[in-house]
């Protein structure tokens, strides 16, 4: 009896070693390619960003920090692809390595070691959820805080010679010329707006306002201007023109057209669930109208419903351990198995584009990867089973 414990001990033993073995395989690849996924995706789009600094003047700091703060959106993207990729990789390095006819010599079941995938797939589930529910939303709702907090402080690369320049909300800038004193020459601003009625007391009330100046320069946030005219347009059609010879119009008072107001996709799970289900006056969303609500199903949809096709993925990964007495079909099953779920991500991604429009849609985005998951799951096991009777 002694004996028959310890041999039991060490089969358990054995297993927990190999189960490791095995797990430790697969995280370390997902992990791995799902760093060189988002450290391609990521410098990307930190180029495309490069606009916050070249066009509306934010610092470089302001920059790194808010494409840091969109890093983990890039993640959850790549977590389904990543995890495929990285199923397909195990596997078939256990195949060619042998690894898998010594598990099944030593005793293992297919079936434990599927319930091995399902058991990873469960707990990349859990990490995809956590980031589409709270730290997605967190990170893009603190980017654009961090946009909306911040001041302009790179005035003089906004301000280019020979060039119109809107960067800034109802204002266009045109400056003739830069001197070797970076003073600028010949400057015309034009105010849709009223943000230049901190100069011109009219200008709060004015359909338009212009300026001309022949002199001026960037000076701590500000621009200093020299031997000019404030001309203002009022909503009575009346025209008043202002000769100076020195103003200063404070950089502060105007705001760029960088959205500054959250979107939907950055506003917390908690607001859409409220806004879904809740009352309409949500305090977030303040227009939580039909229009509204189908961009929140969707969202809703991305957040909770595209991490259940990750058990699916495992289940259909899977069926690489099924050997065929024929080499070729088991050459070209990874391909088939790859392909196979790589649509069923596919799909995913473009039903998801269809969810906003009815409830209905909602609720079959969220059950078709449940079904199919019982659906593949017990073809699995029959293919096993007709597999031990051969």
């Amino acid at each position: 009896m002694l004996k028959v414990a310890l041999d039991r001990h060490r089969i358990l033993m054995l297993k927990n070693k190999i189960y490791k073995y095995l797990s430790r395989e697969i995280f370390t690849n997902f992990v791995t390619i799902l760093l060189t996924f988002t450290a391609i995706a990521w410098t990307v789009r930190a180029v495309n960003f490069l606009d916050l600094m070249i066009i509306d003047g934010y610092s470089a700091s302001i920059y790194f920090k808010y494409t840091l703060l969109n890093i983990s959106t890039i993640i959850t993207r790549f977590v389904p692809l990543s995890f495929l990729l990285s199923m397909i990789i195990a596997i078939s390095k256990f195949e060619r390595q042998q690894e898998l006819m010594i598990l099944w010599t030593a005793g293992l079941n297919k079936i434990n070691i599927t319930n091995l995938f399902l058991l990873i797939s469960f707990v990349v589930v859990f990490i995809q959820i956590v980031l589409g529910l709270i730290i997605n939303p967190f990170s893009l709702n603190k980017s654009r805080t961090l946009l909306r907090e911040s001041e302009i402080q790179q005035v003089g690369s906004i301000l280019k010679s020979g060039d119109f320049s809107d960067s800034f909300d109802g204002i266009t800038f045109y400056i003739d010329k830069k001197n070797l004193q970076n003073e600028l020459i010949n400057i015309f601003i034009q105010d849709n707006n009223g943000s230049l009625k901190t100069i011109v007391s009219e200008a709060g009330n004015a359909a338009n306002t212009t300026i001309y100046a022949k002199k001026g320069f960037v000076d701590n946030n500000k621009l200093i201007l020299f031997n000019g005219t404030i001309q203002t347009l009022s909503k009575k059609n009346e025209i008043d023109n202002i000769d100076f010879k020195k103003t200063e119009l404070s950089i502060d008072n105007f705001s760029t057209r960088t959205i500054k107001q959250p979107k939907i996709q950055e506003t917390s799970s908690y607001d859409l669930f409220q806004c879904l289900f809740g009352s309409s006056k949500n305090r977030i969303i303040q227009n939580c109208n039909i229009e509204n609500k189908s961009i929140v199903i969707e969202t809703l949809s991305r957040r909770i419903g595209m991490p259940l096709y990750i058990p699916l993925i495992s289940i259909i990964s899977s069926f690489l351990l099924i050997y065929k007495k024929e080499k070729k079909y088991n050459y070209l099953k990874k391909y088939f198995v790859f392909s196979l779920a790589f649509l069923f991500l596919i799909f995913a991604e473009i039903f998801l584009r269809y969810t906003g429009f009815a409830f209905i849609n909602f609720f079959l985005y969220l059950t078709a990867p449940l079904l199919l998951f019982v659906f593949f799951y017990f073809l699995l096991i029959k293919n096993i089973s007709y597999e031990g009777k051969i």
